[in-house]
Order: structure tokens, then C-alpha cells, then sequence
């Protein structure tokens, strides 16, 4: 009977335990899997979006550098027609010169002094003549000023519709830059947010196991101190139901030992991808070539003349041909360990990247190519 009844104390003993770890277990990791799936689903919208916005201001730079290209053979153009404005009055010039600095007295001399009726009709008709000439060449030079005043026309035109694309690429990139810094705050910070949430759950988990293993252990007390007063009969049972008891708490002490450290040894961090420092130093060599030597122009990767994406462009790969705009150069891979020769870049600008927090670039109108710090808020890709 004694017996029987110390068996029925271990297994409410037993059960009571079970009760507690029940009541303390929560869903804890399957929250954290919900979201991290909802943060990885919020980062794929967030890089669906800036793309979109970075195909949109491609496309409005591309067509900048196509109307800086229009605007230079405009120029051009309005200097061939100056010189022909300047060669029609020096003509006209030398016409009045020979034909009227001595007045109109020579021409009705010609006539007066002619012999017959017939030839004071050819004088009358040469006269005539060269009056109808004059008058064509008053007429070529009017149509030639008139020219180049269309031309001037539509230059300012064309340069005010350059001006509105600028402001137009201007809002653009900063409401891109405004969106990538904001997005990738929310991205840095809601990465923070689940390790935050995964080491709270790792320390929730491990203050449950540190409380059931207290209880158990003050259960464990209770019952040895039970069992002590039971009788002599039931003794050697109770010792083999404790060191029972005893064995199961070490196998789950084991189990949860075995699992902190196949939690914590996953971590790896995935290595920087391996950099030819010969292609590097080619880069920057081609980079300091046009320090000073070159001038900004809008469209342009041609000896002594970029815009920022060309002279990039020249530099990573020897030859006068552009590979893409800014916003292309952002969709590279980034690197967090730059290298001399790598792509300094953000929504507005870019460079090459000669180390020290320096880079050459096509800086700006009357600027040029030349060295400076590496502006805020680029990043750095590797071609």
C-alpha cells in the first residue's frame, strides 16, 4: 500500500512538471519565422520599387546626353553661319566700294556720252543691272542675318528645353536618393529587428529552461523529502524512480547543451570576392591620364572631353565607348573593402576610386577631370 501510494506521488510529482513546461511554452519561433518572411517580402518590394525608379531616371538621362549632343552641332552650326553673316557684309562692302564711292555721276556719264540711241539703251540696261544685282546680294545678306537670327532662336529654345530636363533630372535624383537612403535604413533596420528578435527569443528560451530546471530541481527536493519519510519498503523503489527521473532531466540538459551550439556555430560570413590589384592600377593609371587635360561635356567619352558616367566608362575599359549611365553603374555588384579602380557612385554622380577616400572624375562644367574626395553617400561597385 505504501508502496502504491509513493508511485501515485512521483507521477502527480511528474505530471505537475509537465503542466508547467506546457504553460510556459510559447509559439515563439514560429513569430520569428513570420517575420523574418514578412521582412524579406517588405525588402523584395522595396528593391522592386527602386528599380523602377532607376529605369525611369536612365531613361531621362539618356535623353540629356542625347540633347547635350544635339545642343553642341547647334553651336557649331551657329558658327559656320556667324562666318557667313561676316563674309556677306564684306562683300557687300567691297560692292558699294567699287560701285557707288564715286556716286551715280560715273553711270549717267556712260549714258551721256553715248553715241546712239541704241547704246544709251545698253548703258541704260547695264546701269539697271547692276542696281538689280546689288539689290539680290541686300536681299542674300538679309535672308543670311535673318538665318542667323533663327539660329539663335532656336538655340535658346533648345537651351531652355535643356534647362527643364536638367531641373526635371535634378527632382528625379533627389527623390531617388531621398528613397534609397530611406529604404535602406528601413532594410538596415529591420534586419536589426530580427537579430534583436532572435537573440530576445534565444534568452526567452534559455530563461524557460533555467526556471523548468529550478522547479524541477525544488520538485525534486519535495519529493526526496517525502520519499525520506516513506517506509522502509518503499525506499529502494524511490531511488530507482529518482535516479530515473535524474538520468531523463540530464538527457534533455544534453539536448538543449547540443542545440545552443548548432545554433550559434551558423553564422558565416561570406568572403569579399577575390581583386586583381593589376587591373586596378590599369584603371587609375588610364584615370590619371586625363587629370587637367580633359573638359565636362554633356553626352560625351572622346579624347579631352567626358561627362562623368563616359569618363568612367573610358577608364574601366581602355576604349572611347560608354557602358551605361549612372544608374547602371549602381546596379553592379557592391563591395564593402574598395579597391583603387573601383566605381565610386550614387544617383547623381560617379567616379574612380584611387584609395585613401579619394577618386578622379568628370567633375562639372569648367571643371574638368581631376582628384577629390569621395563624395557622400556613394557606394562602390567592382566592374
Amino acid at each position: 500500500m505504501k508502496r502504491r501510494l509513493v508511485r501515485i506521488f512521483i507521477a502527480s510529482v511528474m505530471a505537475s512538471s509537465l503542466m508547467v513546461t506546457t504553460a510556459l511554452a510559447t509559439p515563439s519561433v514560429d513569430e520569428l519565422k513570420q517575420e523574418k518572411a514578412a521582412a524579406e517580402n517588405e525588402v523584395s518590394n522595396l528593391q522592386t520599387q527602386l528599380n523602377t525608379l532607376m529605369d525611369k531616371m536612365n531613361e531621362l538621362e539618356n535623353k540629356l546626353v542625347k540633347k547635350g549632343q544635339e545642343l553642341t552641332k547647334a553651336q557649331d552650326d551657329l558658327v559656320v553661319a556667324e562666318e557667313k553673316q561676316q563674309q556677306q557684309y564684306e562683300d557687300m562692302k567691297l560692292r558699294i566700294k567699287y560701285m557707288y564711292e564715286d556716286g551715280d555721276s560715273s553711270a549717267l556719264e556712260r549714258v551721256a556720252s553715248s553715241g546712239s540711241i541704241a547704246e544709251v539703251l545698253s548703258q541704260v540696261e547695264y546701269v539697271q543691272k547692276v542696281h538689280t544685282y546689288d539689290r539680290d546680294k541686300l536681299h542674300e545678306y538679309e535672308d543670311t542675318v535673318k538665318e542667323v537670327e533663327d539660329l539663335k532662336t532656336n538655340l535658346e529654345k533648345d537651351k531652355k528645353k535643356l534647362e527643364k530636363l536638367q531641373t526635371e533630372y535634378e527632382e528625379q535624383s533627389e527623390e531617388l536618393n531621398t528613397t534609397i537612403d530611406s529604404k535602406s535604413s528601413e532594410i538596415e533596420n529591420l534586419d536589426s529587428m530580427i537579430q534583436e528578435a532572435a537573440r530576445a527569443a534565444l534568452e526567452a528560451q534559455k530563461e524557460r529552461e533555467r526556471k523548468e530546471k529550478e522547479e524541477r530541481e525544488r520538485q525534486e527536493r519535495e519529493q526526496q523529502a517525502q520519499q525520506q519519510q516513506a517506509q522502509d519498503v518503499a525506499q529502494q523503489q524511490d531511488q530507482d524512480d529518482q535516479q530515473q527521473s535524474q538520468d531523463q532531466q540530464q538527457d534533455a540538459g544534453n539536448n538543449a547543451d547540443s542545440s545552443d551550439t548548432s545554433a550559434s556555430g551558423g553564422n558565416s560570413s561570406t568572403p569579399e570576392p577575390d581583386y586583381s590589384a593589376a587591373t586596378g592600377n590599369a584603371v587609375v593609371d588610364r584615370a590619371y591620364g586625363w587629370v587637367g587635360k580633359a573638359q565636362y561635356v554633356w553626352g560625351a567619352c572622346s579624347p579631352g572631353a567626358f561627362d562623368c558616367s563616359g569618363f568612367v566608362s573610358y577608364c574601366l575599359t581602355g576604349s572611347y565607348s560608354r557602358l551605361g549611365t549612372t544608374y547602371t553603374f549602381l546596379t553592379w555588384p557592391r563591395t564593402s573593402n574598395p579597391q583603387p579602380g573601383d566605381v565610386c557612385v550614387n544617383a547623381n554622380h560617379c567616379g574612380i576610386y584611387i584609395g585613401g577616400g579619394q577618386m578622379i572624375h568628370a567633375a562639372t562644367f569648367g571643371v574638368g577631370v581631376i582628384v577629390g574626395p569621395v563624395q557622400g553617400g556613394m557606394v562602390y561597385v567592382r566592374y
